[in-house]
């Protein structure tokens, strides 16, 4: 019987509204949960100043990513002011090659997007506050935002917290202490996730060897 391996590429996929603390959660536990992709948007914009390949976008070409459109490379994509935008699904699948976590910190629809290509070998988790309050006040006392963005970041939340039921695992990030003790045995969870096609594989060659 052969020795099927088990670590294998998987997906994590991590939502929540802005305040709950998704960042902040993902940099205190990156030591923590082994090799690891996080994915990075692709666009055609130009690349700015301070800016950095591979670390705020991929940057490619019109021409090339209307190709990798044709051929079906993108988890999804969006034409913005003239620039395309997309999760291009090449550096996922070079990733999962290499038996990495894939790390997505998408919203809802992003997260239903994975599901949909991608949900045989993925988890997902909704990070949010303890309640509408509290996010209120973290959005409000970080001070970055101006008071029409504060007000639209909480109708989104309002709407996104509506959706936790699509996901697997819901962390209410009160303590990052204790968040970060749970997202780190999620992820180690989902990297023992074995795909369908590999579980009837392992199916058909135990009852091969009787």
């Amino acid at each position: 019987m052969n020795n099927l391996s088990t670590e294998y590429g998987a997906i994590l996929v991590i939502s929540g509204p802005s305040g709950a603390g998704k960042s902040s959660l993902i940099n205190k536990v990156k030591e923590l949960i082994g090799d690891f992709y996080f994915s990075i948007s692709t666009t055609t914009r130009p690349i700015r100043t301070g800016e950095e390949e591979s670390i705020h976008y991929h940057y490619v070409s019109k021409e090339e990513f209307k190709q990798d459109i044709e051929d079906d490379n993108f988890l999804e994509y969006a034409l913005v002011h003239g620039n395309y935008y997309g999760t291009s699904l090449k550096p996922v699948k070079k990733a999962l090659k290499k038996g990495q976590l894939v790390i997505f910190d998408i919203d809802v629809q992003g997260n239903a997007a994975v599901r949909n290509r991608l949900g045989d070998i993925s988890t997902s988790v909704f990070v949010t506050t303890p309640s509408l309050k509290i996010l209120k006040e973290r959005l409000t006392s970080r001070a970055t935002d101006t008071q029409e963005v504060i007000k639209n970041r909480i109708s989104m939340a309002k709407i996104e917290v509506q959706r936790i039921n699509e996901y697997d695992f819901l962390i209410i990030n009160d303590d990052l202490d204790v968040a970060a003790e749970k997202l780190i045995n999620i992820a180690k969870a989902s990297r023992a996730k074995m795909p369908s096609v590999q579980i009837n594989e392992f199916v058909h060659e135990w009852e091969d060897n009787a």
